[in-house]
């Protein structure tokens, strides 16, 4: 199936999970990323959920690496639509935060963060498939992201629905990830 099936029917099968699935679903996540073999992380860079998307909430996770990493440092994007890039900066909670123009909220300003200091990449997606690659928004950004990523970034997708066998219309720029977790599984490629 193509990328753009894909969009259409995820953002649709989002739209319909209910408030008690994604719970549980969120939860079951977390306990499928305990599972992931990971080394000490100094750096994780997280996007922030869209609530009117539906996408995988990341703060369990990052409290659960925050307690098994102290002192690691938790960096969000913040997009640049005219250069079509990511910058990244430190969250916490003296950041200010505001939507963008997608209604994505990232910081205002703050400490930048070079991506060769990212360890793990927790990433959005609408779908992927079993050899790791994934379906995003389409606009490229963590494509780009991960480009610009040392070789040792570990590259993890957070969905609520399993695999898909296969994404049709893969190109050369597109990356695939290490991981996916979903509520039923911990995929590794």
């Amino acid at each position: 199936m193509t990328k753009a099936a894909l969009r259409k029917i995820y953002k649709e099968k989002r739209k319909k999970i209910s408030w008690k699935d994604k719970e549980c679903w969120t939860d079951l996540i977390l306990i499928n990323f305990q599972k992931l073999d990971l080394p000490f992380i100094n750096c994780v860079h997280t996007y922030l959920a869209i609530e009117n998307q539906n996408e995988v909430e990341t703060e369990n996770i990052i409290r659960y690496l925050k307690f098994k990493n102290p002192g690691i440092k938790i960096v969000v994007p913040k997009i640049n639509l005219d250069a079509g890039e990511m910058k990244h900066y430190i969250f916490n909670d003296d950041v200010e935060m505001a939507p963008n123009s997608f209604g994505i909220i990232e910081p205002v300003k703050g400490e930048k963060v070079n991506s060769g200091e990212i360890d793990l990449v927790l990433t959005p997606l609408l779908a992927f498939d079993k050899r790791g690659y994934r379906v995003g928004y389409g606009k490229g950004f963590y494509d780009k992201f991960f480009q610009q990523c040392n070789s040792n970034v570990i590259r993890v997708g957070l969905s609520f629905f399993d695999a898909e066998e296969i994404i049709d219309d893969i190109n050369p720029y597109d990356m695939p990830l290490h991981y996916c977790i979903s509520p039923n599984s911990v995929y590794a490629f």
